[in-house]
């Protein structure tokens, strides 16, 4: 018997495991994958995900590798008008904006697991529920013939997630976008000075972020589906489609940045999200099995707020799930299902909001040339929104206990 079972090592599983540990509690993590997946590249974290980590113990490995970013840019592509960002470190709890290499993220997480948590190559094929004694059992099977029982499942296993499913949300939706991500290397240095740039475009976004001297972290976000992504998101054929068609109306740099691409970091992936209404009228949690991360609220990257919320989750499950523990240092069954339900409370309506609020500003960014819809973005979004938005990423969600 299992004291809690974390299905999926991403962000959101490997950071609940932390917090777990740190409250005293065994974690049981299955990965399907046979090692740490680091899709995606890299990622920014905002203030609420520093203070994540802060209390998960975590953030002194990071902050000494990636410097914060002060202020970023944006720039009109047609017009060539420029809106500078500033990044106001005094009201971020001294987090800052860093964006990190997400494989070293994960890594720094894993460290702090005792050996033998993750168990990797682990594919679940079905779940099910008993009671035991008056208590709620949730019984888990691999496709290799494990049974395993535990007293809490949680689900980490990413967007297509195999818990929320069996809890009955609604399938994830494509915004109808899709992005390309990807790190350029140059080996003698880049030169550029340490500053988020992003272009706008009429129905496209990108952008790039320097993580270190050597490497810079690129994006591209558009509605059309690249030409590499029907052969499978072949990493050279969509770093051809980036510069020849996508972005070639972009500054000479971006296009000389995506030219530099390590092709073993290149990725596509469509842009998914959950529907609001489904985190908030949906059922997160049944016989003490919930969902934490993407598997609760996939949303489009526009506000950067996926891996952060993310780790918020971990350190809220941990709360609450800590509480459950007896004086002999075990579960106490009855309890964590109160536990659980104080969890999805506090953390669906910030959840769904987010998700709107992502949404709508990928919208205003993205969608439409006309006379409105530039001064909804330069004035409107950009002057005003933007900030009220960002506050969202100054969002403290506490302590472990």
């Amino acid at each position: 018997m299992e004291e809690v079972v974390i299905v999926g090592a991403g962000i959101a599983g490997l950071a609940t495991a932390v917090a777990l540990k740190k409250v005293g509690v065994h974690a049981l993590v299955l990965e399907r994958s046979e090692g740490l997946r680091a899709t995606g590249a890299a990622l920014s974290l905002f203030p609420n995900a520093w203070r994540a980590l802060d209390a998960l113990g975590v953030s002194e490995k990071l902050t000494s590798l990636y410097p914060p970013f002060s202020k970023g840019y944006v720039t009109d592509v047609k017009t060539k008008a420029i809106q500078e960002v500033r990044f106001d470190a005094s009201k971020g709890g001294g987090g800052e904006q860093r964006t990190v290499h997400r494989r070293i993220l994960l890594e720094a997480l894993a460290e702090e697991l005792p050996p033998n948590t993750i168990r990797f190559s682990s594919k679940l094929t079905s779940i099910d529920t008993l009671v035991e004694q008056g208590s709620s059992i949730c019984i888990l099977a691999l496709e290799d013939g494990t049974i395993i029982k535990s007293k809490v499942v949680i689900g980490c296993d990413g967007v297509h997630s195999r818990i929320a499913c069996w809890l009955g949300l609604g399938e994830p939706v494509d915004s109808g976008r899709s992005a390309i991500r990807g790190i350029a290397v140059y080996p003698q240095g880049h030169g550029l000075n340490h500053e988020a740039q992003q272009f706008v475009d009429v129905s496209k976004r990108g952008g790039f972020l320097p993580l270190n001297d050597k490497e810079v972290y690129w994006f591209l976000a558009c509605k059309a589906p690249p030409k590499g992504a029907d052969m499978g998101g072949d990493p050279n054929l969509l770093v051809r489609e980036v510069a020849d068609n996508l972005a070639k109306d972009f500054p000479p740099l971006y296009l000389d940045i995506v030219g530099h691409s390590d092709f073993s970091t290149v990725t596509w992936a469509p842009i998914m999200f959950r529907y609001p209404w489904d985190v908030v009228l949906g059922n997160l949690i049944r016989a003490n099995i919930t969902v934490a991360g993407d598997a609760m609220h996939p949303m489009t990257p526009d506000l950067g707020q996926g891996g952060c919320l993310a780790l918020e989750d971990a350190v809220v499950l941990g709360r609450h799930i800590g509480s459950s523990v007896s004086q002999r240092g075990q579960l106490e069954t009855r309890d964590v299902g109160f536990a659980l339900e104080r969890y999805v409370r506090e953390r669906r309506w910030r959840a769904a909001m987010l998700i709107a609020a992502s949404y709508l500003s990928g919208w205003v960014q993205q969608d439409g040339s006309s006379w409105w819809m530039k001064f909804l973005r330069d004035v409107v979004f950009y002057k005003f929104l933007l900030g009220k938005a960002v506050s969202a990423s100054r969002y403290d969600c506490g302590k472990l206990c």
